[in-house]
């Protein structure tokens, strides 16, 4: 018999992908699901993971959770969040609501640029109590592991003031922040006039003194016709590369410009977005192994027509990975749980693969594929605990949010106040049974 620092038990379904690298096509909805499940975890790891009565018949431990037949799932990761920023820009909501565009909106001082006047203005200390006050709500909906893009700085100054700010909060908090390097979110208001000026400054300034300050992993870049071109987004991430920062990318989201096939050129750790990705751009990614990162609620929340061909990207071999895109502008909301769902809706994915996309895959986009991601021996212990009685319901409900309890390498670290009575399983999903169903 052997001894865990906590045992995790009377688990109603365990629903985990496995492995440790993005999986695509048909493997994308290969998702293990255990009924009657435990886990036994040994400092920030899991040492077991099955039938409860197997892992208790190896394991003790002092510590006992009951998961009281919660649904468990490893901690989802954010693959695409901009969570430094000072204010909400609920205006601009109005304003599409009434029928304004997006660029439209920008080009009249709105958009990104407002969001920069707000973190200029702000110190340090006001950003970094926002940073925490939006990860406690991370976690409250179950997301355990969150990339923090800057890009509302826009200047040497405030984009180093942003990246420490992320800096301070991933070491006061319990949410593991992935940082990203954004100074080619648009153009500043103070180079509107000479827009080369502040690509060479972010060349021969921004991108060394954030590469010498290790305080990003990656940098990224806004390609779209209205902010910065094919080329200069070539040369921008060429430079990041050279100094020794990942690449990560916001291309094809407004027009089909080429950006996905840059991103492949690139060998980009991701292109995010795509709602106008070509065929050829499709075809591109595939061949590279670029992860795409998706965020179905955004296209909803600028009100456009143009999709992300989620199924499209699947078929050809894809990994997508599952975001928020958390903003103040083009779309506020934290929920993870909420996006699933809306894959489901919005891309035809099954439950077991917005499951994945949004967990494995979106880890292994942030080269943490292989810590992080999923619920098997030997890798951190970051669960979410969820008033669910099946896997199926996670995309089923929607509008609420539906976790009770979450695990961060190992330790309790948000536990709902005031949980709602279990739900019964479904008629056609009992629960109870320990056999693996997948």
């Amino acid at each position: 018999m052997q001894t865990a620092d906590l045992l995790v038990t009377n688990i109603g379904e365990l629903a985990t992908p496995r492995g440790s690298t993005a999986l695509g096509g048909a493997a994308l909805g290969k998702v293990e699901r255990v009924r009657g499940a435990a886990l036994a975890i040994v400092g920030d790891r899991l040492a077991a993971v099955g039938p409860e009565d197997e892992v208790r018949a190896a394991w003790t431990s002092a510590e006992v959770l009951d998961a009281e037949g919660a649904l468990a799932v490893p901690g989802f990761v954010d693959a695409h969040t901009h969570p430094v920023f000072a204010g909400t820009r609920e205006d601009e909501f109005e304003m599409r609501v009434a029928g304004k565009g997006y660029v439209e909106i920008s080009e009249a001082g709105g958009g990104i640029l407002s969001s920069v006047r707000g973190v200029r203005g702000a110190s340090e200390e006001l950003l970094l109590a926002r940073l925490l006050d939006r990860l406690d709500r991370f976690l409250e909906l179950g997301t355990t592991t969150v990339e923090a893009k800057t890009g509302y700085g826009l200047s040497h100054e405030d984009e180093l003031k942003c990246l420490r700010v992320i800096a301070a909060a991933n070491a006061a908090h319990p949410v593991e922040l992935v940082p990203t390097f954004l100074g080619a979110h648009d153009f500043p208001l103070e180079f509107r006039e000479n827009k080369q000026a502040y690509v060479d400054a972010l060349l021969h300034d921004m991108l060394p003194a954030v590469a010498e300050s290790g305080l990003a992993e990656y940098c990224d870049v806004f390609t779209e016709s209205h902010v910065y071109d094919v080329e200069q987004s070539r040369r921008l991430m060429q430079r990041g590369r050279e100094l020794g920062l990942g690449v990560r990318m916001h291309v094809d989201q407004l027009t089909s410009g080429g950006g996905a096939q840059l991103a492949a050129e690139l060998g980009a750790a991701s292109a995010d977005h795509l709602e106008c990705v070509s065929e050829e751009g499709i075809e591109a990614l595939a061949e590279a192994g670029v992860i795409p990162v998706l965020c179905p609620l955004v296209p909803l929340f600028l009100r456009v027509e143009p999709e992300a061909p989620a199924r499209r990207m699947i078929d050809a071999g894809l990994a997508p990975a599952l975001a928020t895109d958390y903003n103040p502008g083009s779309c506020y909301t934290q929920s993870m749980p909420e996006v699933l769902t809306w894959a489901a809706l919005r891309y035809g994915m099954s439950a077991a693969e917005a499951l994945t996309a949004a967990t494995l895959n979106a880890a292994a986009s942030l080269a943490r594929g292989d810590r992080l991601g999923s619920l098997e021996v030997g890798k951190q212990a970051d669960v979410a605990l969820l008033d669910a009685p099946n896997l199926s319901f996670l995309t089923y409900e929607f509008g609420w949010n539906p976790v009770a309890r979450v695990l961060k390498a190992g330790a309790l670290v948000h536990e709902r106040a005031a949980a709602p009575a279990r739900r019964p399983a479904s008629p056609a999903d009992p629960s109870g049974s320990a056999d693996a169903i997948g």
